[in-house]
């Protein structure tokens, strides 16, 4: 376990080095204006003309140049290479809720690195901004202001049963297991409700509900 990096009472945005859409980091910021970088997501920052609260990670990924723009106290080096810099910041960030922009997209194994940081116990909840869609790690119980047609789909990265209202094709009794019953391309009837009786379940829904999932975690708070 490292240290605690980041306590804020405000959700924040943590932007990563990986592929980040125009308008990603702006509609974040939006909603959680306090920044933070994952490593070579400092230069997405400064590139947009912000500079980053903390910048935390291993360093690989940041220039020179982009070193050089960051105040010294700002730099939180963590040098070891058993965990990605997105799981670094994970463990580094207390707060409400945690916006995460800059991670989807690009290779497949940096983004199956991030889906499996994603289920780990790291205490602060955390969503990811996707091109398409928002992903979250669904908590014991969640409800979502969704519309009839909305796309929902569900992925288990451990073995984990759920349950749902306002879903097409009801989740009760299933017994999700990563290599065995999956749930993608659900479609909600209206809003939905989400429970699991244990961690491991992924949720992805459509893009344009982002500001309605961050409300839904900060409503559990």
């Amino acid at each position: 376990m490292n240290k605690l990096i980041v306590d804020e009472i405000r959700p924040v945005t943590l932007v990563g080095g990986g592929i980040l859409a125009e308008d990603d980091l702006k509609l974040a910021l939006s909603l959680a204006p306090i920044l933070l970088a994952a490593d070579g997501g400092a230069g997405h920052a400064l590139a947009q003309g912000h500079v980053p609260s903390a910048v935390i990670g291993d360093f690989d990924s940041i220039s020179p140049q982009v070193f050089r723009q960051i105040p010294a106290d700002r730099l939180f080096h963590m040098p070891e290479q058993d965990s990605t810099d997105f799981d670094k910041a994970m463990r580094s960030i207390r707060a409400p809720l945690i916006l995460a922009v800059g991670f989807l997209g690009g290779r497949v194994d940096h983004q199956l690195a991030v889906l499996n940081a994603l289920v780990q116990d790291q205490g602060t909840p955390c969503i990811l901004l996707g091109a398409h869609e928002v992903i979250f790690h669904i908590p014991p119980r969640i409800g979502l202001p969704l519309q009839a047609g909305d796309t929902v789909s569900l992925f288990p990265l451990r073995p984990v049963t759920a349950g749902s209202q306002g879903l097409e094709w009801p989740i009760k009794g299933l017994n999700f297991i990563p290599g065995g019953q999956i749930g993608t391309s659900n479609r909600a009837t209206g809003p939905v409700e989400l429970t699991t009786e244990g961690p491991g379940l992924l949720a992805m829904v459509p893009r344009r509900h982002f500001e309605a999932v961050m409300q839904a975690f900060l409503a559990m708070v």
